[in-house]
């Protein structure tokens, strides 16, 4: 009887066990505002992320969250709230540092834009730096940003060596639409704003302000804006996403470059803009087909620059040593 017994659990264990379905790999993204994060954008309409995954043998589902800055971004990835970020690489940089040989060591995993970002200013008479006075305020959408550490290397640049924060006491932190508005109505105290596409364009096609710096100034050439990190713990755990998010991101990129139109639709059901239609949001994306992709740009000088300040404890020998081994074989600089 026993034997029987047996003998039919095994019968429905071997009937059973093939209808199990594979545990599903949830993954957490966060990212931002703005169209430096279209790739992002893409990837969720698209399910790209999905796709590449099964290529893989993964059964993935990701999910995206929002948030406003590097630092929040920082503190979610930190915190496990999201597995990957998609922020600046000076946050990046400062995980890394401060968690070295830890599991909470944040590394990158691919750039995802490297639009440059824009310094603007509504005087009407100003063409540099010097243009503006003390009064003046400096927004940007948080004091922890990419955008802080562009104005601290122009400023650098232009006022010298140990003048990187001659301007920083001006800067305020604004949600880019308040900055844009604040910049277009020219009825407040801040007269410059260091803008990310689309805000960049909106600002310029508007001929109510005029560019006086750029990121490309500070790092003297491209410069990746935004890129994807995560967690030693979570990489070594999931070893194979590095290679499915590279995937995704270069497909998504490569939508942008193609087929425009398409972006910008996707780019407008993400965020609708009064000010931008899809034709806008199309010519925008045709003017910078390179600014999206894998690849990184100027991590070793924002590195270098970075430890000069006393911002890194221990400054990386090569952008390498911050990004996994799957980003190495990219178009990188």
């Amino acid at each position: 009887m026993i034997k029987k017994l047996i003998a039919a659990a095994s019968l429905l264990a071997s009937v059973a066990l093939p209808g199990v379905a594979a545990a599903q790999t949830p993954v957490k993204i966060g990212i931002g505002f703005g169209v430096g994060f279209l790739p992002m954008f893409i990837a969720d309409e698209m399910k790209l992320i999905e796709k590449h995954a099964k290529a893989a043998g993964i059964d993935a589902t990701a999910s995206y969250q929002r948030f406003s800055g590097s630092a929040a971004m920082q503190d979610a990835v930190l915190s496990g709230s999201v597995d990957v970020g998609v922020y600046g690489v000076a946050a990046m940089l400062i995980a890394w540092d401060k968690a070295r040989n830890s599991p909470q060591q944040i590394f990158g995993i691919a750039g995802v834009n490297s639009s440059p970002l824009v310094l603007v200013t509504n005087k009407p008479d100003a063409k540099t730096l010097d243009d503006l006075a003390t009064g003046d305020k400096i927004a940007m959408p948080a004091l922890v940003s990419p955008q802080m550490y562009a104005l601290q290397m122009v400023s650098e640049k232009r006022f010298g060596a140990g003048q990187q924060d001659k301007l920083k006491p001006q800067v305020v932190a604004l949600p880019h639409p308040e900055a844009v508005n604040a910049i277009m109505s020219g009825g407040t105290e801040v007269k410059a704003y260091f803008a990310t596409p689309p805000f960049t364009q909106i600002i310029l096609d508007s001929g109510k302000a005029r560019a006086i710096a750029s990121s490309e100034d500070a790092f003297g050439g491209r410069s990746t804006f935004l890129a994807a990190g995560a967690t030693k713990k979570w990489i070594e755990a999931n070893p194979k996403m590095a290679g499915v998010l590279i995937k995704a991101i270069d497909e998504a990129s490569d939508i942008i470059r193609k087929d425009p139109a398409t972006a910008a639709r996707i780019y407008l059901k993400v965020e609708p803009s009064k000010l931008l239609d899809e034709a806008k949001v199309e010519a925008m994306l045709k003017a910078m087909p390179n600014d999206f992709g894998s690849a990184v740009y100027g991590v070793k000088t924002l590195a270098d620059f970075m430890g000069r300040i006393g911002g890194l404890k221990t400054v990386p020998a090569k952008w390498q040593d911050v990004f996994v081994a799957e980003a190495h074989a990219s178009a990188s600089n």
